[in-house]
């Protein structure tokens, strides 16, 4: 249900941290307990009587300082009473380390002829990745943005026209998933810094590649976090200016959850969200725990809701719809709760798209249970067709994310046989799953390796073997022809772009299913799945169809030159008959091999 709303914060001070130019570089921080603020460094020996800051109104500090250049290392000095504090900037785009020195940014970067033209949502395909383990040549080390950009030759060859990178703001140490951000404006110096980021978003868009960053704003940090207590004030023993200082500061990472009522906590969330999306050019972001900012403890106990949370999060969707509208916002909420991308004016809260959890859950259920009895086809169904707000693409559809391949969770292919991921069963379901993410109505999305059957488990100091793409070509080719059909590349499968989707056979004792998908209407257009859920061949199953003539089969998962283990169970082309099945009114068989999809259309 939607949440009461909050008026929009007033527009605040412009220009926060430090803005070099010609002359110098501007210093401007938020430190309304501070009786003194001044900036200090290794130019000036760290003393904090060279460069004081005048008190502006509101809390505001700032002071010019000339002949400070970019590259120049810098913190805050503040007093308050007896206290006096060093803090990094809490708007430094660039630190040493998380628990180094604050650095005067540099502005200057050659974006060459940079027009990248965002794809339509319902032809976006995601691939999630994580900086450190994608690409990452010496495993004493973790990858950084240069080594990705070395692989996008790669993901265009797959069909990926989206990356989605998991956080990769500054944190303690060189090794994290990134959810647990120092300094939420600057870039993880391990990774690159951000210079490096802007040439990972160049050769991404050169590439025809979109990007989706991953950000946190539901807690900051715990560990190496200037911005707790950052003035010197604080109740309850809470985080101070930046946080709340009550029941509501608790999350399940600590009591670190950003003061969403305050107007500068708003702005300085804002504030992130638009430099992302404006000075580094990243193409959408996805939001962290959406439920976390909404409700103190993710849930739908209204005494625990967060109506200021809420507005937040629309405002800064309204902005960007506002000014960047074919820039993507997408929630990881899991709840289900249609609100979260309902448009703004109509009591929602304005994203794009969310994570969709019950697709997951009940498609791995399905694809992971040991007996093909227990899976549960009129559930696998009802999920194939789901909506929100009757938009197709207004959900995230996957099998494999960082959530689901970790933290006591492993690859689909590990899961359904533990220790021999390599073999015939996980590979024929894992691929089952494969081909109903990118047929099902929804955006499609695929973590990193899965295309290259990578087992186990996800850690941030376990790089990803690229030995198994080689070893598992075929299958890199099942997902590109996968990618292919649902991007409608050869233009005989329009229906995976379209709105419209209806289940048209569901057999629960054997296990099979038959869906249809379509925009328009029509040959090269009218796509339909036929999938089988257990260990058994049928050499001619009948489905209906909405139309008579020559149905094509453009994608048999059982073909042996993805696989030398798989069967090459031959489904041919067929001519349709008259007469209604499945409430259609006419009807053809195809022979289907056991763990497996076909996609059939007719010629355009």
């Amino acid at each position: 249900m939607p949440q009461t709303d909050l008026t929009s914060a007033p527009t605040l001070q412009s220009g926060m941290g430090a803005l070099p130019h010609t002359n110098g570089t501007t210093f401007r921080v938020w430190a309304p307990n501070a009786d003194a603020v001044a900036v200090v460094g290794p130019f000036n020996d760290w003393n904090p009587a060279a460069h004081p800051l005048t008190h502006e109104a509101d809390g505001y500090w700032a002071a010019d300082i000339a002949d400070l250049e970019s590259g120049t290392e810098y913190k805050f000095w503040l007093r308050n009473g007896d206290q006096e504090l060093t803090r990094n900037d809490p708007y430094a785009r660039e630190v040493t380390h998380s628990a180094g020195n604050s650095v005067v940014p540099r502005h200057d970067f050659d974006w060459a002829d940079d027009q990248f033209q965002m794809p339509a949502w319902n032809e976006l395909v995601i691939y999630e990745l994580h900086v450190g383990t994608f690409n990452a040549p010496d495993p004493e080390r973790p990858g950084t943005f240069l080594d990705v950009a070395e692989k996008l030759d790669y993901l265009r060859e797959l069909g990926i026209n989206a990356i989605e990178i998991m956080p990769p703001t500054e944190f303690p140490g060189g090794r994290s998933w990134g959810y647990n951000p120092a300094h939420p404006f600057a870039l993880e110096t391990d990774y690159g810094g951000p210079q490096a980021f802007k040439e990972l978003v160049k050769q991404a868009h050169s590439h025809g590649i979109a990007v989706i960053l991953d950000v946190v704003y539901n807690h900051f940090g715990p560990g190496d976090l200037d911005l707790w207590q950052f003035d010197g004030w604080s109740e309850n023993d809470g985080g101070g200016i930046y946080f709340y200082n009550d029941w509501r500061a608790e999350t399940p990472w600590g009591h670190n959850r950003p003061d969403y009522g305050r107007d500068e906590v708003r702005h300085y969330i804002r504030d992130n969200a638009l430099m992302w999306l404006e000075d580094y050019r990243v193409d959408g972001l996805r939001c962290d725990s959406i439920s976390h900012i909404r409700n103190v403890d993710g849930s739908s106990d209204p005494s625990r809701d967060l109506p200021e949370g809420w507005s937040l999060m629309k405002w800064i969707n309204e902005e960007i719809q506002e000014k960047m509208p074919w820039k993507i916002t997408i929630a990881e909420d899991l709840q289900g709760n249609p609100y979260i991308t309902r448009a703004a004016e109509h009591d929602g809260q304005g994203f794009a798209a969310q994570w969709d959890a019950a697709f997951v859950n009940i498609i791995r259920d399905a694809l992971t249970a040991p007996h093909d009895a227990d899976r549960h086809l009129p559930a696998v169904a009802e999920i194939l067709a789901q909506t929100y707000n009757g938009n197709a693409f207004e959900r995230i559809i996957y099998t494999e994310s960082h959530d689901e391949v970790a933290n006591g969770k492993s690859r689909v292919t590990e899961e359904i046989m533990p220790g021999d991921a390599h073999s015939w069963f996980p590979k024929k379901r894992a691929t089952l799953g494969a081909a109903l993410v990118f047929t099902a109505p929804g955006i499609p999305m695929m973590f990193q390796g899965q295309e290259m059957l990578a087992d186990g488990y996800f850690s941030d100091d376990l790089p990803l073997e690229w030995e198994h793409a080689e070893q598992h070509r075929g299958l890199v080719n099942l997902y590109r022809d996968l990618i292919a059909l649902r991007r409608n590349l050869h233009g005989h499968t329009r229906g995976l772009l379209g709105q419209h989707t209806e289940i048209l056979h569901i057999n629960d004792v054997d296990k099979i299913i038959a869906f249809r998908r379509w925009d328009q209407g029509g040959a090269g257009d009218e796509t339909i799945i036929l999938a089988n859920f257990a260990d058994q061949t049928h050499a001619a199953y009948t489905i209906g169809l909405p139309a008579g003539g020559h149905w094509r089969v453009r994608f048999n998962s059982d073909w042996e030159g993805y696989d030398e283990e798989f069967g090459n169970f031959e489904s041919v082309d067929t001519q349709a008959e008259d007469g209604d099945y499945d409430a259609q009114p006419f009807h053809a068989a195809f022979g289907l091999a056991p763990y497996s999809v076909l996609i059939i259309s007719q010629e355009a």
